[in-house]
């Protein structure tokens, strides 16, 4: 194993970050840091949590952040982009270059990456587009073909239209307002950019109910769909239990997982969307749930027993043994092998 390998698949690490620039992207913010160990594990989909506010501030809790760009520069810069959205991330653009903030990444699961070539459409929503564009940059040196489905209310609150236009190889807008692209929201393209760009995988992040209704579609085609949740995070390594979200297992039991450990990539048909912010009555661990060891079958022997440990948030990449028998008439038939690599648009607390 070469020292890049180790370094990739070491853990995080929490690091005091040198601010290099601060600039306004229309809507937005985008912070680049020197962290050059953080940038070193990064791979597409994780993200970082910084504390705000300064010593003597009453903000305890850190900000969850994808990480939207890493770059050699400076030994290694990591770039996010975010929303003022109260006074922690009103203090965060108020930073200055050479100001320095505590940082922990990278966090949380990957984007998994197709074995093979394969027709890739990346679905964002207002700034949860971010994390997409690094994703973009490594399905393109695996020679997949990247198409981009951007949204948002307003124009600029698109994030990366350009950039999506200058290196996709085709890039779809919508504006709620009709202020730039199409007037509508991305789920009312999705379909026909599907059929268009004859689309194998599909990449989705941005708004819970956004990820709905790309993931409802998806299935109609038969397509495997990558989700990078949004979900509050408290303290972004799995102890507060604030980011669960309901998701069901490969043995078919429902777990509260933690998006940001288990997450926040998972598979858009394991998470149940209409049931986020909720236990569902038979997930596992919930009052009256009952092993399914502990279950017998009509014929009288045991059924499967589900495990607690087992990972419920990808236990594989796109599944590219898609039946297409079923797709809707006009669609691709093409197969997209699968990857066994392993958020994001975190939460955005204020």
């Amino acid at each position: 194993m070469t020292h890049s390998q180790t370094q990739t698949q070491a853990g995080p690490v929490q690091v005091r970050g040198t601010v290099l620039t601060v600039r306004q992207v229309d809507a937005y913010y985008a912070m680049t840091l020197v962290a050059p160990a953080v940038a070193a594990r990064f791979r597409p989909g994780q993200f970082i949590t910084v504390p705000v506010g300064g010593p003597d501030t009453s903000m305890l809790l850190s900000r969850a952040f994808s990480i939207h760009d890493v770059r050699a520069d400076h030994g290694g810069t990591v770039e996010f982009v975010f929303a003022v959205q109260g006074r922690g991330t009103q203090w965060l653009a108020e930073r200055r270059a050479r100001d320095v903030l505590d940082v922990t990444g990278p966090l949380g699961r990957p984007f998994p990456l197709p074995r093979d070539p394969a027709s890739c459409l990346l679905v964002g929503g207002g700034y949860g587009s971010a994390p997409l564009f690094a994703l973009a940059d490594r399905l393109r040196e695996r020679r997949c073909d990247v198409d981009f489905l951007l949204g948002a209310a307003s124009g600029d609150r698109v994030f990366g239209a350009l950039t999506a236009r200058r290196t996709g190889r085709s890039a779809t807008i919508t504006t709620q307002d009709g202020s730039l692209g199409t007037r509508g929201i991305v789920t009312d393209m999705l379909d026909q950019v599907i059929h268009e760009a004859r689309t194998d995988v599909i990449y989705a992040c941005g708004p819970m109910p956004m990820l709905r209704e790309v993931t409802v579609l998806a299935r109609r085609y038969d397509i495997p769909v990558q989700v990078c949740v949004e979900e509050e995070m408290a303290c972004g390594i799995g102890v507060c239990m604030t980011c669960v979200l309901p998701v069901v297992g490969s043995d078919g039991i429902t777990r509260m997982s933690r998006s940001c450990v288990d997450g926040p990539v998972y598979r858009g048909e394991q998470v149940r969307f209409d049931e986020v912010g909720t236990i569902p009555f038979e997930a596992f661990g919930a009052p009256g749930w009952e092993p399914r060891s502990r279950q017998v079958r009509a014929n009288g022997q045991p059924g499967p027993a589900g495990g607690v440990g087992e990972d419920t948030s990808q236990s594989a990449a796109p599944d590219g043994r898609k039946r297409r028998d079923h797709a809707p008439q006009g669609h691709s038939g093409r197969r997209a092998s699968a990857a066994g690599e392993q958020r994001s648009r975190p939460g955005h607390g204020g």
